[in-house]
């Protein structure tokens, strides 16, 4: 059976790095029919936190994959770790190292110094020092013997080979439950079936170790397959500013989950087809390794923005509304919740002109408050005179007036309004039309908004804005 894994630590919020191998993980896995696994890796106990954890697991729910069965911890499998570990320890594979954190650091110094591979052979491989005790301190280290070069198949890269010379006798645990990562990830590995591993091209560097240790217990090595770095556009490591923060910023900045899904998942892989926004269903249909690039894979926020702005606009307004509504202020909530017909008005007029939830609340606020604006924008390009300004509102007040409330359409308003202003000049009646309503240079159009407003703040609106010019 198929077996995949994600292998998360607490010990950081849930970033775009680790979302893609799981993305890649459970693709791999349902497309066979197969199991996914959720392993956390929390045996630094400084560092781990149980809110990383939360943050880790909220991430991966919002866009969608699920896994197979308990989530596993580490942290609750030092038992099985510290059977393996005496086994290694008793068969002669691996020994206790007593070498002092100083002496590792001068050995370093020096082989660094010399332009040498950074390693440890130690002279306690086969005996320990006089007089002493495996209580005492050191480290438990694998006793490094291969001649032959170690060699896997990586499913993206073809055969990679390694010297056993460059690995040293290499840190297994800080003692018998304590594991360190290369030993835990082999021994996690094999309790779980786990059939191929599938992470990001950094742990290449891991996996001759990890090897090693595999045929020190008798165990199968999996199928391995790394994925490119991700990178920002200039090529170089994706920092903060680039996108590498957390999974749940983008679902609080208002991105879409299907999006974000969508968007991950072209970060070193491409289709057949020439084309960049699908669903989960053709990624699950569509998805193979075979087209899985080498090469660093670039994170474009501006490609994101487009992915999110062109899903939004695709969205229900039903389901555009409900979404959105979660990022107004909540007492513009209790007014929606009230009056569903008016939010999903508001929505219909917005979400085709937002890139994502959070700039919602900014671009609609004039529909909960009535806007402040100075009176020199109601110019239209700053060339009208304000008693024309004023005459031109002030026939359309009254043009309102005479209007019953259920008339009050925007089809009606453009029928009644547009002669005179086609007539006045487009843009010397509708600006200032528009900017009484908002207030803002940039909006939807003044009969969309009047709509939505209503008559009776439509006329209050364009009472005060002829106030303010006769000021």
């Amino acid at each position: 059976m198929i077996k995949t894994r994600i292998a998360p630590s607490p010990t950081g919020f849930l970033h775009i790095g680790t979302v893609r191998t799981a993305l890649f993980s459970w693709i791999f896995a349902r497309q066979n029919k197969g199991k996914f696994i959720l392993r956390v890796e929390d045996t630094d106990l400084e560092r781990s936190d149980s809110r990383f954890e939360k943050d880790i697991i909220d991430g991966l729910k919002w866009l969608g994959i699920d896994w197979d069965g308990e989530i596993y911890r580490q942290s609750e499998r030092l038992d099985i770790y510290e059977k393996y570990l005496t086994r290694l320890l008793k068969e002669g594979g691996a020994f206790w190292c007593f070498h002092s954190e100083e002496e590792l650091a001068e050995e370093r110094a020096g082989q660094i110094k010399k332009n040498e591979v950074s390693r440890h052979f130690c002279k306690f491989r086969d005996s320990l020092p006089q007089n002493q005790k495996k209580s005492d301190f050191g480290i438990i280290r694998f006793k490094n013997n291969a001649k032959e070069d170690i060699k896997f198949n990586d499913l993206i890269r073809g055969e990679i080979a390694f010297s056993p010379e460059t690995l040293g006798d290499f840190s297994l645990a800080k003692n018998q439950r304590a594991p360190l990562y290369n030993f835990a990830v082999v021994v996690d590995d094999f309790e779980m079936e786990i059939s191929h591993v599938i992470r990001g091209e950094d742990h290449i560097s891991n996996t001759p170790k990890q090897i090693l240790i595999q045929k020190a217990l008798d165990f199968p090595s999996p199928q391995y397959i790394h994925l490119p770095l991700i990178l920002n556009k200039n090529r170089a490591k994706l920092s903060k500013r680039d996108g590498a923060t957390s999974i749940n910023d983008y679902r609080k900045e208002g991105y879409l989950p299907q999006a974000v899904f969508n968007f991950i998942a072209l970060l070193g892989w491409h289709p057949k087809e020439d084309r960049e926004v699908f669903s989960r269903e053709y990624l699950l249909k569509e998805f193979s390794f075979s087209r899985a690039q080498k090469g660093g894979a670039i994170f474009d926020l501006e490609k994101l923005n487009w992915m999110n702005k062109t899903y939004l606009k695709s969205l229900a307004i039903g389901e555009a509304a409900d979404y959105g509504l979660n990022f107004l202020p909540e007492e513009w909530q209790k007014i929606c919740a009230k009056n569903k017909k008016f939010w999903r008005g508001i929505v219909k007029l917005e979400k085709e002109r937002i890139v994502k939830f959070s700039e919602l609340a900014e671009k609609v606020d004039y529909f909960f408050k009535e806007p402040v604006y100075p009176k020199e924008i109601l110019s239209w390009k700053g060339k009208q005179i304000h008693q024309d300004i004023a005459r031109h509102l002030i026939y359309i007040l009254k043009l309102f007036e005479k209007m019953p409330v259920l008339a009050f359409s925007e089809k009606k308003l453009e029928k009644i309004i547009l002669p005179y202003a086609e007539k006045e000049g487009k843009g010397d009646v509708l600006w200032p039309l528009r900017i009484a309503l908002c207030g803002k240079k940039y909006s939807p159009g003044p009969f969309e908004i009047a709509a939505v407003l209503g008559k009776k703040e439509v006329l209050k609106r364009l009472k005060n804005a002829v106030g303010k010019i006769k000021i």
